[in-house]
């Protein structure tokens, strides 16, 4: 069954992390809609670190009962390597996307930084992305819902304690790289 992945990241002192949050085409839209209707009056997205805690903890809570799964990518670094770590955890989560036939890769916008994406994508895709029906892009996180799941998820595992546990249902695998 072919899969759609959201992705997000959050950056720690000495580490960076990328999450993908996969979903069935299925769970799509009635997981879209579940995550709009947590949006409070007037607000356009959740970002999960501009949240109160309590808000925070029922977020994460509903988000973990939702139909999606996680994959975590770490990488050790410096804060000026950040971007090369980005770019080492997008090439190793494209190569396991490419093994699970997914469909749909879906990138927070990072503005004029998503130049570099680009160029790992391509040259994880090979000089035939086409055969591999891996289609990609950037957006705004206020465009799509989905990678609201991804900035949660994200930001509770870089917090650790109770946060990490509270996402723990939704992490289905972690890889260093």
């Amino acid at each position: 069954m072919t899969v759609h992945a959201f992705v997000d990241e959050s950056a720690r002192t000495g580490s960076y992390l990328l999450c993908a949050t996969i979903v069935e085409p299925a769970h799509l839209t009635p997981t879209r809609r579940a995550l709009m209707s947590l949006l409070m009056r007037g607000a356009r997205e959740l970002h999960f670190k501009k949240e109160k805690e309590p808000r925070r903890r029922m977020l994460i809570d509903r988000m973990a009962a939702m139909p999606v799964t996680a994959r975590l990518y770490f990488a050790t670094c410096a804060p000026k390597a950040e971007e090369a770590a980005r770019q080492r955890c997008l090439a190793h989560l494209t190569q396991d996307l490419l093994g699970a036939q997914a469909h749909r890769l879906v990138l927070d916008s990072r503005d004029h930084r998503d130049g570099h994406d680009r160029r790992t994508l391509q040259h994880a895709l090979g000089f035939r992305p086409s055969k591999t029906e891996l289609t990609y892009e950037h957006v705004d996180s206020t465009a799509e819902p989905l990678l609201w799941i991804s900035d949660a998820v994200a930001w509770c595992v870089g917090a650790g304690g109770d946060w990490r546990r509270r996402a723990s249902p939704l992490v289905i695998e972690r890889f260093e790289v």
